[in-house]
């Protein structure tokens, strides 16, 4: 659940702290580029577009997660959510620096693939491992994680910890903890037995 579900609660709720900051920084960098201040209704309208396009990354990761599962099994696939984890946290980590709102805006949808695609593969890879006395237990997995990620996300954006003005691209960029995390845990990982016997043909790895 690092790199699945957990990264889907992270971003839901790690985006509510930072709110006033990143309009600001909204603000000053429209300021800086045109000569003029946006009005009121335009940073809403920036702001409900950078926190509704995450649904959209959703989307898209959603229905590739399927085809992924398929084509490199559940573990390879959990690893490729993992790209889309880390450019969305360097774009929106370094996006202050480059003046540059729209990054934020990328980082958003491209954080959004990364959890339709995690929190599907989680569910389909949990479930084909897991041995049929603990099938449902560990299907419940799913919503621990997300609600694990989602206490990670409020507790991180505490202005004692990184809700502060300054380090508000830091707590942006925190998914890239439990991508690097779940690289270098999961490839010890077996695949799903499924997988091996339908989609590989792989009798005996699958046994």
């Amino acid at each position: 659940g690092i790199g699945g579900a957990f990264q889907y609660g992270l971003q839901v709720s790690i985006i509510n702290s930072p709110a006033e900051y990143i309009k600001s920084f909204i603000s000053e960098t429209w300021l800086k580029r045109y000569g003029s201040s946006p009005t009121e209704e335009l940073i809403t309208l920036m702001w409900s577009f950078i926190v509704s396009i995450y649904s959209i990354g959703g989307l898209l990761g959603s229905l590739a997660a399927g085809y992924l599962a398929v084509r490199f099994g559940r573990k390879k696939a959990m690893l490729f959510a993992n790209i889309p984890a880390l450019l969305s946290a360097a774009l929106m980590g370094l996006s202050r620096l480059c003046g540059s709102f729209e990054m934020i805006i990328i980082g958003r949808i491209v954080a959004g693939v990364c959890g339709g695609l995690g929190l599907n593969i989680h569910l389909m890879y949990a479930g084909e491992c897991a041995p049929r006395k603990l099938r449902g237990v560990i299907a419940i997995t799913a919503s621990t994680a997300i609600a694990t990620g989602k206490f990670a996300g409020f507790a991180l954006g505490l202005r004692e910890v990184l809700g502060a003005e300054d380090l508000w691209p830091v707590l942006m960029a925190a998914s890239v903890v439990p991508a690097l995390l779940q690289l270098l845990t999961l490839p010890f990982f077996p695949d799903s037995p499924r997988y091996l016997l339908i989609d590989k043909k792989d009798k005996e790895g699958c046994i």
